[in-house]
């Protein structure tokens, strides 16, 4: 098999907007997958989902100061951009193209300093307000970004709706593909675009685990040995409470009891078990629709999310 060719590495905008419109000229459709770079099989299996629906792939490789408060791990997430090139080059067909940009909230503007930096309490909000970047325009899910993750970090998906919409609206994509393992984002995303009428299908991929059932993800680095046998927990539990609602236990407080019982026990700290409609997310308090049961736990200083749908 011919080897795959690196993809271009294009860290412009406009330059990228301008490599989006000549490929369509030429009657190409363009996939977009979004990563914060640090790949790993999941990423890759995003790249594998893009080929089957458009000619050309971009991968976008940015770690995204909106979505994170300054008290939050955006300085120590996880970077290897080398890596990611070979990764995404063993990938049959690979990427057409990498849009690395360094700074999406940069506009030239020196010296600025946002009255927006902090909210009406004096509280910065975020990590992109915090630095003072004079961005004050952000794309918000009211609803859907509330619960789950929203709760314990709310500035999270307003910075995850900004940034895609920044990415949409740059690289002009006819495809975006999402891992299905951040639920409440691909939901999110996927309620945005509906709303604000972005020309994009957006395609979610399922969860990839590894040989043990952990979901990947590039936080997992970061787990000792013994944590990530702990944090098995999740999948081992999420996994019970499937068979036992398929089995008819539809009550979803003595299965989110179950769930958050066995995370205790392996030494895990649970922010939240949620049972909620797969459209709405909407908390349900029995099984009567499709349902995805979502956790998110603390195992170290680790926080993994993982989800399951239960489609009775």
């Amino acid at each position: 098999m011919a080897a795959v060719k690196a993809p271009e590495i294009i860290i412009d905008k406009a330059q990228m907007r301008q490599w989006s419109r000549s490929m369509r000229a030429q009657g190409k459709s363009i996939g977009l997958v979004p990563t914060m770079g640090y790949l790993h099989e999941g990423h890759l299996s995003l790249i594998r989902e893009a080929h089957k629906h458009t000619h050309l792939i971009v991968v976008s490789v940015y770690v995204n100061p909106g979505q994170f408060s300054p008290s939050e791990d955006l300085s120590t997430y996880p970077s290897d951009f080398d890596g990611d090139i070979k990764k995404m080059m063993s990938v049959p067909g690979g990427a057409d193209v990498v849009f690395h940009p360094h700074n999406l909230y940069d506009y030239g503007e020196s010296g600025v300093e946002s009255e927006m930096k902090r909210d009406k309490d004096g509280v910065i909000v975020s990590c992109v307000e915090d630095r003072g970047m004079g961005h004050e325009t952000w794309v918000r899910v009211d609803r859907l970004e509330k619960g789950m993750c929203g709760k314990s970090r709310p500035v999270f998906f307003r910075g995850v709706a900004t940034v895609v919409s920044k990415l949409f609206n740059i690289v002009e994509p006819d495809v975006a593909v999402f891992g299905k393992k951040d639920y409440q984002q691909w939901r999110i995303i996927r309620r945005m675009v509906r709303d604000l009428d972005f020309a994009v299908t957006v395609i979610g991929s399922e969860i990839v685990r590894g040989d043990d059932g952990l979901a990947m993800s590039s936080r997992n680095v970061h787990l000792s040995p013994n944590e990530r046998e702990k944090a098995l927990s999740i999948s081992k539990s999420l996994s019970k409470a499937k068979y036992a609602a398929e089995k008819g236990q539809v009550n979803c407080t003595e299965l989110r009891n179950a769930v958050i019982q066995a995370i205790h026990e392996a030494g895990g700290r649970v922010d939240y078990a949620e049972i909620v409609d797969q459209e709405s997310l909407e908390a349900v308090e029995e099984i009567k629709v499709p349902v995805v049961f979502c956790i998110a736990a603390w195992f170290g200083k680790v926080r993994l999310i993982d989800n399951m749908e239960i489609n009775l």
